[in-house]
């Protein structure tokens, strides 16, 4: 029979233990922070029915769509985000959950685009929502949540940017390219990548706008100064639109806007980490109000690392009951490879402080009973499973990463005493194994604990 190559599909990869260690610890992390804001846990299917995840995220969310027919006939298609499937979600439990609902949801999503550095086919997002209120506080504690998170993650040099799509849809309103508004963010939204004359560039020739209107947008979006503390300038909506022009839309996502920020600055969060910024439109069509884009300082090429935004419309397609929402959503595999680029990632294979060596192959049992006092001790340990030769079984210990070796021969045993071995600077201390009670003596355990 012939063998068949093993091998992973373009866009897909395998987590070996040294990179599948740190995703987790990440996202316990974002865990953690999402419980401690109240969020509450949930989990929906990988599928989901065409019907329910189509026309949603745009065009180009929809090319990029995993469809096929299942073995019942049905139209079927594997999520792209966690956002919609929420939507979906909230209009069909609504009544069970109560509102407002706030939520957090981390699990593996598809989109079949051209993969790039630090971009897969099949992520994980790690989303935290809340649902049922417009109130400007949800606005706010969106930021301060993406704040607490990136610096949870051990990162203090990083910048949340900030934007409202009422000011870009009005903007574009009052331009006269409505008709043609998600085109023009989505160029608008490259803006940090290409610059501002590749920008002006595919206005006209791909949105087909002309030199005159293209202009006025890269002007209006592109080169609107703020001011030195991060709030909007008073004469904004005038200098986006021009004294002719009038958007009740335009001025209602710039007060939203200030208020956003000057909340987020009250709670506490350092000035120099809040930018606002008129050029974030955020590439899927369901953002109707305040959007979020975090870049770490040192490494802004790497893209986003946490992003989101208010949709209010977004589970209207489900249920007449209003259901506004808002959140955002770690990058977790784009943030991997940038802790990996800046050299900030562990490099352990273990999961446990300690190794337990096994070669004096007549007390398996009393290697067992020593682990199993060890992790009731709250101390996890791996014990080797053969009894080979102690230079072996260490080489196996540090290439994993281990701190630790206990260290216990035949001569121990009957002296009651363990060599406790520093694996990183390969000291070794003798301590009792027991004390006189036969519980596992407090040197040892001060040791394993260090």
């Amino acid at each position: 029979m012939a063998l068949i190559e093993p091998r992973t599909l373009k866009g897909f990869r395998d987590y070996l233990p040294e990179a599948q260690i740190p995703r987790e610890w990440l996202i316990d992390t974002a865990r953690r922070v999402y419980r401690s804001y109240g969020f509450l846990p949930i989990d929906t299917p990988a599928l989901e029915y065409e019907e329910i995840l189509t026309g949603k995220g745009g065009e180009e969310s929809d090319k990029q769509m995993y469809r096929f027919e299942d073995h019942g006939g049905r139209r079927v298609a594997l999520r792209f985000d966690l956002t919609v499937p929420l939507a979906r979600f909230v209009a069909q439990h609504s009544n069970q959950l109560g509102m407002p609902f706030k939520r957090y949801h981390i699990a593996s999503v598809w989109r079949g685009e051209n993969t790039q550095k630090g971009r897969y086919r099949e992520f994980m997002q790690c989303d935290f929502d809340t649902i049922g209120t417009e109130s400007i506080a949800a606005d706010i504690e969106t930021g301060l949540v993406i704040h607490d998170l990136v610096r949870a993650i051990g990162m203090e040099e990083f910048t949340i940017r900030i934007n409202n799509r009422k000011i870009l849809n009005g903007f574009l309103e009052a331009a006269g390219v409505a008709d043609r508004a998600s085109a023009v963010l989505r160029v608008i939204d490259k803006a940090d990548k290409v610059g501002k004359d590749a920008v002006l560039q595919e206005l006209t020739s791909g949105v087909s706008l002309s030199q005159r209107d293209a202009a006025l947008i890269v002007r209006g979006l592109l080169d609107t100064p703020f001011d030195e503390f991060g709030v909007l300038e008073a004469n904004l909506l005038q200098q986006l639109l021009g004294p002719e022009r009038q958007s009740a839309l335009c001025a209602q996502g710039i007060v939203e806007l200030t208020q956003t920020i000057q909340g987020m600055l009250a709670a506490g969060v350092p000035s120099e980490r809040i930018r606002p910024d008129l050029s974030i439109a955020r590439g899927l069509d369901y953002y109707t109000g305040t959007i979020f884009e975090t870049v770490l300082n040192d490494l802004p090429g790497i893209g986003s690392i946490c992003s989101g935004g208010r949709y209010d419309d977004l589970a209207n397609l489900y249920t007449k009951e209003r259901l506004p929402g808002i959140g955002a959503s770690l990058g977790l595999d784009r943030l991997l490879t940038a802790l990996e680029e800046l050299k900030l990632l562990p490099t352990t294979r273990a999961t446990a402080p300690v190794f337990l060596p096994f070669f004096d192959a007549q007390r398996l049992g009393d290697y067992l009973a020593l682990a199993t006092k060890l992790r009731a001790a709250g101390i996890g340990v791996e014990l080797y499973p053969e009894p080979k030769k102690l230079k072996t079984q260490l080489q196996y210990a540090d290439r994993r990463g281990y701190p630790f070796a206990i260290v216990i021969g035949s001569d121990e045993w009957k002296s009651g005493t363990a060599q406790v071995k520093n694996l990183k600077n390969g000291k070794s201390d003798v301590v009792p194994l027991h004390d006189a009670t036969g519980a596992l003596a407090p040197e040892l355990l001060t040791r394993l604990r260090a």
